[in-house]
């Protein structure tokens, strides 16, 4: 069968592609955030990008499905911890003013964004051990839930860093705001200016 000189380089073109994206493939494929299944606890926190694919367990801590969530916040006095991330400062914020965007959570929940990462430095590791006390008033049997969206380490690496505080009763919430979101409302909150403040100031007094 003949083939017209353009649809021969339209053939030869979409072969180049194939083969030039199998390398990129090859490299991430043994990544936790390429893997939906049977990813695994990392050692220590995870460090890479925090939007991916997560260990279906995290050992130390309770994993949470949403009827199991309902029936714990229903007993009143477990703390909620939202690490979704807040995003960049606006560009013209002035200088000096706490940045305040609005978040969509679950209610009563403390909003710590960046507090998930896997990577933070000794002083925001200070202002977070410092807040998570503030707010379980320095009980470490209290129940505290982590959580922030679907496919996100940034719960996980809290969580993660909570048992390694000393708290007995950390429970995970790997389904985050999307899967509250679907059988509850939720509230509009701003990131907790005490971390915040904190945090950005080195975690001083």
């Amino acid at each position: 069968m003949h083939r017209s000189p353009a649809t021969e380089r339209l053939r030869g073109a979409a072969a180049a592609f194939l083969v030039a994206c199998l390398p990129a493939t090859v490299l991430t494929a043994a990544s936790p955030a390429d893997s939906p299944v049977d990813v695994p606890e990392p050692a220590g926190l995870w460090e890479g990008a925090l939007q991916g694919y997560t260990p279906k367990t995290l050992a130390g801590a309770t994993v949470l499905d949403g009827p199991q969530l309902d029936a714990l916040i229903a007993g009143g006095s477990a703390v909620l911890i939202d690490v979704s991330e807040a995003g960049p400062t606006p560009p013209n914020q002035p200088a000096g003013r706490l940045w305040r965007p609005i978040h969509r959570a679950i209610p009563d929940s403390t909003w710590l964004p960046g507090a998930g990462s896997g990577t933070l430095t000794p002083p925001e590791q200070t202002a977070l051990a410092d807040r998570i006390a503030a707010l379980t008033q320095g009980d470490r049997g209290r129940a505290i839930v982590t959580y922030c969206h679907p496919d996100c380490w940034g719960s996980w690496n809290l969580g993660k860093r909570l048992i390694g505080l000393g708290y007995r009763n950390v429970h995970w919430y790997p389904e985050g705001i999307e899967g509250w979101q679907e059988r509850h409302d939720t509230a509009a909150i701003h990131p907790d200016e005490t971390w915040t403040r904190r945090a950005q100031d080195g975690a001083g007094p």
